[in-house]
């Protein structure tokens, strides 16, 4: 891996600056969101293999299982971006009829909750002609109204550099937050070191091998196709065995959220993308883990652990194993895909990488007048927010 020297070095190659970026004449489509055609996705698979920006969630067979099983509705589409017959551009999208808790019909990149990246797949040294066919795609296309709506951008990689550049319009950053990130030249024991805190290395010392006691500890990787299914329903058990299963949140919850994991697994297999981890006691599971490899970025993707042994923290255990990817020349970064300020892996990666959402107004009037009142709103929210949560000063002593 790279050594990080900023919170934003977590992208692949910069980007072409917007004004020397080729000006081809592109062209614009838009296509279903399940669209099966093998020649398409030869070309979707080509064109993330040359993405400026590596996004695991925006490959064809992410994208693929989401729309099969997690409902865009109607108004899911892709819209594909072509400069002669190479495609420069992917952005699936969707139209919405709230914009936060306006009453506001806009359209925004189709993301769900599975989906922790939403920038588009942009050909490297295309980016401001993909998003200049973009935004004029959007301006004239009569579904679209109001707002473009954009969320999950690396704030200040080549896609969001490229859209700033060339938007020629008011791009808002409306919200920001920054998660955990794994990029450093070092070896996993040196990186191991360097970060975590040598109190918090002796406590988790102790607990391997309290655990050590208990039998055989091992950590084993996926290899073969035919376990996929089985390590998927290993998974998917010790997943709803925990909190998010007596919440009605583990993927094996909803049949529909167990099948789009079923598929997007074995999709990120068959491309070669995928890392399974599995973390067992005498071939007991008690922690997995979800890698998407999509080089020279990557994704953990999914985390389960056994809560009945969560005084050995089987999830810090599999992360410690996971630190093997610095190792991986093909790999330079792993995105956590975490919450901000997450407890766990904040304390054992010690990168951020900032992500915001971006709102633009489309072409005419009436769009900008509808931004510029929007964002009013969202300003004056924020006010009132900020003067909630201000730090109250200390009562007045006498000496």
């Amino acid at each position: 891996m790279n050594a990080a020297t900023a919170m934003n070095r977590a992208n692949a190659e910069p980007a072409v600056p917007p004004a020397a970026a080729p000006r081809a004449v592109a062209s614009a489509d838009f296509l279903p969101l399940g669209l099966t055609d093998p020649a398409f996705a030869a070309e979707w698979d080509e064109l993330a293999a040359h993405a400026s920006e590596p996004n695991a969630f925006m490959e064809r067979w992410f994208v693929a299982a989401g729309a099969a099983h997690l409902h865009p509705g109607r108004s899911g589409r892709l819209l594909a971006i072509r400069a002669g017959d190479q495609l420069i551009g992917l952005l699936p999208l969707v139209t919405e009829p709230r914009y936060g808790r306006l009453r506001l019909a806009h359209v925004e990149n189709w993301l769900h909750y599975h989906c922790f990246l939403g920038g588009p797949l942009l050909r490297r040294g295309h980016e401001a002609a993909a998003w200049t066919a973009i935004l004029d795609a959007l301006d004239a296309d009569p579904q679209s109204r109001g707002l473009l709506h954009l969320t999950g951008l690396v704030e200040d990689g080549p896609v969001h550099r490229a859209l700033l550049a060339t938007a020629n319009r008011p791009c808002d950053t409306v919200h920001r937050i920054e998660r955990a990130l794994l990029e450093s030249d070092l070896s996993p024991t040196a990186y191991y070191e360097a970060t975590v805190r040598k109190k918090k290395r002796k406590e988790i010392k102790r607990l391997q091998s309290r655990l050590a006691e208990l039998g055989s500890v091992t950590t084993t990787r996926l290899t073969s196709r035919d376990d996929l299914p089985a390590w998927i329903d290993t998974y998917l058990a010790l997943e709803q065995s925990g909190w998010k299963g007596r919440a009605g949140s583990a993927l094996a919850s909803e049949p529909h959220t167990a099948a789009f994991f079923r598929d997007a697994l074995a999709g990120a297999f068959d491309a070669g993308k995928l890392e399974l981890l599995r973390l067992d006691l005498d071939d007991k599971p008690l922690a997995m883990l979800v890698n998407f490899l999509t080089a020279p970025g990557s994704f953990s993707f999914k985390t389960a652990f056994d809560e009945e042994y969560s005084r050995y923290s089987p999830g810090v255990l599999v992360q410690l194993d996971n630190l093997a990817i610095l190792d991986n020349p093909a790999i330079a970064w792993m995105d956590s895909c975490a919450a901000a300020d997450h407890p766990m892996i904040d304390s054992l990666w010690g990168e951020r990488r900032a992500i915001v959402r971006v709102t633009l107004p489309l072409a005419g009037w009436r769009s900008r007048a509808l931004f510029h009142a929007a964002r009013a709103v969202e300003r004056a929210a924020q006010a009132i927010r900020n003067r909630r949560t201000r730090p109250q000063a200390p009562p007045e002593t006498e000496e």
